[in-house]
């Protein structure tokens, strides 16, 4: 018999609530290795870290720091960092949860984990960002390592990020140890092709399902929410491929030009001052974003977005999960009734920590490839991942994401059954 976890009280559409609803839905197809699932519905290890530091003004500040260890029973963890002020437990164990389904998804040899600090960035100067990171990372050294788990950039965070964990692990540690973390700067061990992979494996993914749903990229009408690192790449590719981008929203606001929006100078506008501060479209409220007219949706900001209502006023034939757990249940349930095909974040973002696998692997041999065969490599990864979760959807008669889940899930709980418990 097993309790449920004491420290959470998740809630339906709440982030944990999502995953565990997901893991629910996968049961049926696990067979024998469907008496193992527990074990994905408890995360292996949680740490909560206090993060005291000197401000600036000589005040002590304390903010709450978190890693979740989800599974290791495939590989070391494996999962960004991000500081948000609305970081919480619960949302660090689902985003850690969702990384053991990732790496399982595409057969990279992790485990899932996830880390983050409660805290807005953007109020802290370069001298108290780089405090609170160093101090992080001496909280959570007890836990990380280049064997055992292994950071990466997220929400908030990035290479100049990394480079200060990977330092303050090495000196705690005694030697440079470049493996600690992933997405660092490039003369620190970073992979060329990093920054744009997430992006890049929103486009294959979404190149794929619409050839097979037979939607022409050419003039396809796409919504991106998200402009950042994950949704600007990935409107790019598409744009390249003849895609009109239509709708954009990030955390100033929506803009839209239903013929289409001219990203040379939109990026460089939204990356200063937000898409708002673009002249060639139309401001308009926020939730106008999802029933704007479109062929394809990019939900690439946070987990929650598409809600029961938004999936019932979307007009997009296909969706694109860029984000981590955008999708609520019962939106999810709407698109599959509404014949909307969605591919799922965890196949669908994992551009992201495959090119991370790269740069771990390039680290340990310190060989580095250039960036056409790491695109090659990405490319060849994640086609053969979606087109095993395709045949798996096919196969069932389900949609995509319960496919990628039954998938990840039994490579997961094939890998605990066989090394069995200890002690």
């Amino acid at each position: 018999m097993s309790e449920k976890l004491s420290f959470v009280s998740p809630t339906a559409n709440s982030p944990w609530g999502t995953y565990l609803s997901q893991v629910d839905r996968v049961v049926p197809y696990l067979g024998p290795l469907a008496r193992w699932v527990e074990t994905l519905k408890r995360p292996k290890r949680a740490l909560i870290v206090d993060v005291p530091i000197e401000m600036d003004d000589g005040r002590i500040a304390h903010y709450e720091g978190y890693r979740v260890q989800h599974n290791m029973s495939r590989g070391p963890g494996k999962g960004g960092v991000r500081f948000h002020p609305d970081v919480t437990l619960e949302e660090v164990m689902a985003l850690s949860a969702w990384m053991t389904i990732k790496t399982a998804a595409v057969n990279l040899p992790y485990g899932g984990a996830k880390g983050g600090i409660r805290v807005d960035p953007k109020k802290l100067s370069q001298n108290e960002l780089e405090k609170i990171t160093r101090r992080y990372t001496s909280e959570i050294g007890i836990i990380i390592g280049p064997h055992t788990d292994i950071p990466a950039p997220d929400v908030n965070t990035n290479g100049q990020i990394m480079a200060w964990m990977m330092d303050t692990y090495s000196m705690n540690t005694g030697g440079t140890a470049t493996g600690v973390v992933t997405g660092k700067p490039l003369h620190l061990g970073g992979s060329l092709g990093r920054v744009k992979a997430t992006g890049r494996g929103v486009f294959v993914t979404g190149r794929e399902a619409a050839r097979r749903l037979g939607l022409d990229l050419r003039g396809a009408r796409i919504a991106v929410q998200g402009f950042g690192n994950v949704g600007s790449v990935a409107a790019e590719l598409f744009a390249e491929a003849g895609a009109k981008i239509v709708a954009v929203q990030d955390h100033t606001g929506t803009i839209v030009n239903s013929n289409g929006l001219d990203l040379a100078t939109l990026i460089p506008i939204a990356n200063k001052d937000g898409v708002i501060a673009f002249k060639g479209g139309d401001v308009v409220p926020n939730e106008a974003f999802w029933d704007t007219a479109c062929d394809i949706l990019i939900p690439a900001a946070l987990e929650g977005q598409i809600t029961a209502e938004r999936a019932q006023k979307t007009t997009a034939k296909l969706v694109l999960e860029g984000a981590n757990g955008p999708t609520v249940p019962t939106a999810d349930d709407i698109l599959a009734e509404r014949g909307v095909l969605v591919v799922p974040d965890v196949i669908c973002n994992a551009g992201g920590v495959t090119v991370s696998y790269f740069e771990w692997v390039q680290d340990f041999s310190s060989f580095f490839w250039d960036e056409d065969e790491i695109n090659v490599r990405l490319d060849r990864i994640m086609m053969n991942a979606l087109n095993q979760i395709w045949d798996t959807a096919d196969k069932h008669k389900i949609t995509l994401r319960t496919a990628t889940y039954a998938v990840a899930c039994e490579r997961i709980l094939m890998a605990r059954q066989e090394r069995g418990l200890y002690p």
